[in-house]
């Protein structure tokens, strides 16, 4: 039995939402694909929410080439695109909201750039009344990364005018391409900036279906007494693309699946899942509980043949209307780059010690999905004859972070008919049936928190370094190996190797 309740009652409703102080949001790549497709808009969401103070000012900057971009220009392009995007937004809240833009033209290795960017910051902080506390948010490629915000340390942007924790600098993934280059970046960030003013952003935090994992495991008192090795056999965490490299080859290439999706939303939706309780939600209780839980994560071998038994990878090949990935524009004929990887850990603690968990992630899969599967053990015993334990289907418990937000929970019930007649039956909760709007965009709530200060969704530099020690044994295999990834077709679940490596534990992977 499956489907759908006719019916979802919400009976209590508990919101909070805090407000943040008025600053300048400045946004370094302020013309670039990922601030018009989704900090501008995200942006332009929190004002309609009416959690954007009126003094509040977004200053874009900074380009590539010359760039003589001016104030109108600026604000004539955000106008037309939240127009198309918002369609049910009134002219005045456009207005409004163009009306805190401005723009600071400049290349990013000039340091007039970042003068002229001061002095842009003078003037607005005048107009707007505020006085020099600022959110920076690097919204451009990582390779330049310290050439900016060296020449924000040298023209003075990073200091703190006698605000705590001021300027916030919000960083985008990836962080680091070894475990190396994490942490000469790390030094180079802390020698400019405190803890406190470091935002590593990592989108799938921001998530409602992300967040939802504590609420599930915290605000219930039904699910944590089971959330641990004698209750649970083993946890799927499953994040599925249908598309392929894209525009995204020149960076993809030199980076693959491991590095673009292990090393920060894999890792931190596993410590998410199986992390202990903080005594309170506190960014830094909270972070210390996922550090504590990604250092008990069992080390990898560095024996090629023993690591091959619990990491696998492949790359797609062709399928019928879908070049494979050595066909894309901008990849080498032999490049030998992964677009799929599966992995089984272990967490050597006490709540999880016996049970794996599951990862993959790849990219031309059968359909773009992401989910956390976690399968409870089977009944030691069936009271039901004839009916036997191995009969009756485990309970599973499937949390949807995308792009179907929600939860559902499979049991064993009696269908209608003879005596002994069962199913399984999956009450299943949908974000937008029950609640009747859209989640908002991760980058609302990850934006939002910087400006209020909380860093509880972002990554701190102790999470990022266990992270990258994780997996640097297989790094280090596969940088050494010669041979090429498995194959697989585009449109399927990715190559086999991957079912071998929960065959050999008698299981199979959840079909989405």
């Amino acid at each position: 039995m499956s489907g759908t309740p006719t019916s979802v009652s919400v009976r209590e409703e508990i919101c909070i939402e805090a407000t943040p102080k008025t600053c300048g949001v400045v946004i370094f790549g302020g013309s670039g694909d990922l601030a018009h497709r989704k900090l501008l808009p995200s942006l332009f969401s929190l004002q309609k929410r009416g959690l954007l103070p009126e003094s509040t000012y977004i200053c874009g900057c900074l380009s590539y080439g010359d760039d003589q971009t001016t104030d109108e220009e600026y604000q004539n392009k955000v106008r037309h695109d939240l127009s198309e995007k918002f369609t049910d937004a009134s002219g005045e809240e456009i207005e409004t909201f163009v009306g805190r833009l401005s723009y600071s033209p400049g290349a990013f290795d000039e340091t007039r750039t970042y003068t002229g960017l001061a002095e842009k910051l003078k003037t607005l902080d005048s107009k707007f009344g505020l006085d020099g506390q600022y959110v920076f948010y690097l919204a451009v490629p990582p390779t330049i990364f310290p050439a900016i915000i060296s020449k924000m340390a040298e023209t003075g942007l990073t200091k703190s005018n006698n605000h705590p924790g001021n300027p916030r600098v919000v960083i985008e993934k990836p962080f680091g391409h070894s475990p190396e280059s994490a942490r000469k970046l790390s030094r180079m960030v802390r020698a400019v900036l405190d803890e406190e003013q470091i935002y590593r952003i990592d989108h799938y935090l921001g998530k409602e279906t992300v967040q939802n994992i504590l609420m599930l495991r915290f605000a219930n008192s039904i699910f944590e007494p089971l959330w641990n090795n004698a209750h649970i056999d083993h946890v799927q965490i499953t994040t599925a693309e249908a598309i392929g490299v894209e525009h995204r080859a020149g960076y993809y290439d030199g980076a693959g699946c491991l590095r673009d999706m292990f090393q920060n939303h894999m890792l931190q939706m596993l410590a998410l899942t199986a992390m202990e309780p903080p005594a309170a939600f506190e960014a830094d209780l909270y972070r210390d509980e996922k550090v504590k839980l990604l250092r008990a994560i069992r080390p990898f071998p560095s024996n090629p043949e023993e690591l091959a038994k619990l990491v696998v990878r492949g790359q797609y090949g062709d399928s019928p209307g879908v070049d494979g990935y050595r066909g894309e524009t901008g990849v080498g004929e032999d490049s030998n780059t992964e677009t799929f990887v599966a992995m089984k850990l272990m967490v050597d603690n006490w709540r999880w010690a016996g049970v794996p968990f599951y990862l993959r992630s790849g990219k031309r899969l059968r359909r773009r999905v992401s989910e956390i599967v976690i399968t409870f053990k089977r009944l030691p015993h069936s009271i039901f004859p004839p009916v036997t334990p191995e009969m009756l289907s485990p309970n599973v418990l499937v949390l949807n972070v995308q792009p179907e937000e929600g939860i559902s929970l499979g049991i064993e019930a009696k269908r209608p008919g003879p005596k002994t007649c069962m199913g399984t039956l999956t009450m299943h909760f949908d974000y937008r049936r029950v609640f009747g709007v859209e989640p908002p965009e991760a980058y609302e709530r990850l934006l939002l928190d910087c400006m209020l200060g909380d860093q509880s969704l972002f990554v701190r530099t102790d999470g990022l370094t266990a992270a990258w020690d994780l997996l640097a044994p297989v790094l280090n295999v596969w940088g050494d190996s010669r041979e090429a990834p498995e194959k697989y077709p585009a449109g399927s679940w990715g190559p086999e190797c991957a079912d071998r490596l929960l065959w050999a534990d008698s299981r199979y992977w959840r079909e989405p």
